[in-house]
């Protein structure tokens, strides 16, 4: 079940979509209807592209020509080979993906959220207790999170309770008061209970995969956080009061310079042993309880754009400069938020939501009977084990899930996300593993789904993707019949190039041989010791072998300014050209001619002119193997 979109099946549905909506056929080419959306589509597509307007008349001409090119394509099978299938395929994934972008409007709601918590800090207490093994002890400490919340209310003291009863590893030092946190500091699971508890009031409690927790909101404030960067010249391991007293006096001569004037960026880069050194010192954005003491207050205590003097902190010696203080920008906060919400549990909360979208789109039904299959098999079977992978999953026609009008899913689509190794003796758990996989299969096939209904839903895409198909196969034919054709018909080149050998005359002298350069002059002094013994037909071979990268040999046909080499060797002009590798040079054979010796001399020139050649002759045979039937009535609907 995977989404290729057959060419069959894709013109059974353009088909299909356009007589539903009395799209009228244009034209016939071949036997195969051209309808009136698909010729103005790429009509007005063209006329926006051009400089100088097409008349209808110019296009209907040039888009007979291409259908027929198209029909000529797939009379030679092009579009049945798996390579054109294969190209296609990934066409088409390229191109639907904006038509299926999932909806956007669940991660901006996220994104838009999260902005908006982090310009609020909030002052919290929090109380933690483990999860349990199982589901019983787990809301027997949820049970008794509950009863503590309430003698929280009626009066009792937070940091005695947690003292006692926490299991918070923090308490020891903080007593459960955590202070203000701001939005990212936390999971997102206890962020939104926290920015959801009011001031004064405490949260009821909730699970997060690390334990089960209980907040009290205290106060709320405005965040307020520093734009800084920063220099650092870093103590060494244990560093002796000596180092440190290097260090310092590295510090104090930066500061010095930046006293006198000098970039602090610049400086960063050069001199500070920070991460940050290549972002010339820039730190970001950052809140209280972010950075250790007493970089934080020096930090938050200067003014913006204020430099202070150099400090010591475990790291080092640093000189800070506050860029800015308040709260960053949507853009500047924008990629974080983003970053954060792929990798937490946000990212999950989006793709269940999608594909909650999609399953309702494609009238998604599960199984009613895979309960009572799965139960009894499993049953049967005595576990879920490899045996029951191997008899029962692999190559199963019990549908797992409905979709569409008759679309199903079978059971065997599990087998890709199955171990064999996975043994599970429970029944009631076993099942509960394998329907957990079920929302799996059924993304990729409402997915799948969905792209093969577009092109039957979408005429933009649909045009858009009978482009993209059509222009791939008037590249292959084009490349078979012309361009490939011309090159390898050499004797139709050497023929075309007789019958026609005035076209091809030139307006001066070129430079037609073979120019040998060297990696140095002892090398090209041995060249030329050797030039003598070999004859000319076995010479360029005779040194390639002996002399192999040590020198290059260029063969050409250039005419003066083309080509420095023999500019410099057999023209006589400019300066010894410097070849970076190969500095000595000298022409091995050759010399000037002042017109074509041979085709090749011109192969370029006559091998365009003999595509044309070659494309008129074809144009002839389209006319004659597929001509088109246009309606003029059709014709004049055109807008």
């Amino acid at each position: 079940m995977k989404a290729k979109l057959l060419i069959s099946s894709l013109l059974l549905g353009t088909t299909i979509l356009a007589i539903a909506k009395g799209d009228p056929v244009l034209m016939t080419i071949n036997g195969k209807d051209i309808r009136l959306s698909e010729f103005e589509y790429l009509y007005h597509k063209n006329n926006q592209q051009q400089v100088e307007k097409e008349t209808l008349e110019q296009y209907v001409d040039r888009f007979v020509l291409y259908k027929q090119k198209v029909a000529d394509a797939e009379a030679a099978g092009i579009d049945t080979t798996q390579v054109f299938k294969t190209e296609f395929e990934g066409y088409q994934k390229e191109l639907a993906a904006p038509y299926l972008t999932e909806d956007t409007t669940y991660h901006w709601q996220f994104v838009t959220e999260a902005y908006e918590r982090s310009k609020k800090e909030i002052d919290i207490d929090h109380f933690m207790m483990p999860l349990g093994n199982d589901e019983a002890t787990t809301q027997a400490n949820m049970n008794r999170m509950d009863s503590i919340r309430n003698c929280i209310l009626a009066g009792e003291q937070w940091s005695d309770l947690v003292d006692r009863f926490s299991s918070d590893p923090s308490k020891p030092r903080n007593h459960g008061h955590y202070g203000f946190i701001s939005a990212g500091m936390f999971p997102y699971g206890f962020e939104t209970e926290v920015y959801n508890t009011p001031v004064g009031a405490v949260s009821m409690p909730f699970k997060t995969q690390f334990g089960i927790h209980m907040v009290r909101v205290n106060n709320t404030r405005e965040r307020n956080d520093v734009h800084a960067k920063h220099i650092l010249k870093l103590f060494p391991k244990d560093a002796t009061d000596e180092q440190k007293a290097v260090c310092k006096a590295q510090i104090d001569s930066i500061y010095a310079l930046l006293k006198a004037g000098a970039n602090f960026e610049e400086l960063a880069q050069k001199e500070s042993q920070d991460g940050s050194a290549r972002r010339g010192g820039d730190l970001g954005w950052f809140g209280r309880g972010r950075m250790v003491q007493p970089f934080e207050d020096i930090s938050f205590g200067l003014a913006d754009g204020e430099i202070s003097e150099p400090f010591a902190t475990q790291f080092g010696y640093h000189i800070v400069k506050k860029v800015a203080h308040g709260a960053p920008s949507f853009e500047e906060m924008r990629p974080a938020i983003d970053n954060a919400i792929n990798r937490d549990e946000r990212s999950g909360m989006i793709r269940d939501r999608r594909l909650n979208d999609l399953k309702q789109k494609c009238n998604y039904r599960l199984n009613p009977a895979l309960d009572g299959y799965l139960t009894k098999a499993l049953s049967d079977n005595g576990s879920l084990d490899s045996a029951f992978i191997v008899q029962t999953i692999k190559g199963s026609t019990t549908p797992l899930f409905y979709y569409g009008k008759k679309q199903s899913a079978t059971m065997s689509e599990l087998m890709p996300l199955l171990n064999t190794a996975v043994k599970i003796p429970d029944v009631a758990k076993a099942k509960e593993f394998l329907m957990s996989k079920v929302d799996a299969v059924a993304e990729k096939a409402l997915v799948d789904y969905n792209a093969r209904e577009l092109v039957k839903t979408n005429p933009e895409y649909r045009n858009l993707l009978n482009e993209y198909r059509d222009g791939m196969l008037l590249f292959e034919i084009s490349n078979r019949r012309v361009w490939k054709a011309a090159a390898k018909d050499t004797v139709g080149l050497e023929q075309y190039f007789i019958e026609n050998r005035a076209k091809y005359n030139w307006d001066e002298p070129h430079f037609k041989g073979i120019i040998l350069s060297a990696k140095s002059d002892s090398v090209l002094n041995l060249v030329k010791q050797d030039m003598t013994k070999f004859g000319a037909d076995t010479l360029t071979d005779a040194l390639h072998h002996k002399y192999g990268n040590d020198i290059r040999m260029e063969r050409m046909v250039v005419k003066k300014g083309e080509n420095n080499l023999a500019d410099y060797l057999a023209f006589h002009v400019g300066e010894k050209p410097e070849r970076k590798g190969f500095p000595e040079f000298l022409i091995l054979e050759g010399g000037i001619i002042n017109q074509p010796e041979e085709m090749s001399d011109v192969r370029g020139a006559v091998t365009s002119d003999y595509q044309d050649v070659l494309e008129q002759r074809w144009k002839e045979e389209l006319a004659r193997k597929y001509p088109a039937k246009i309606s003029k009535k059709v014709l004049k609907k055109i807008k």
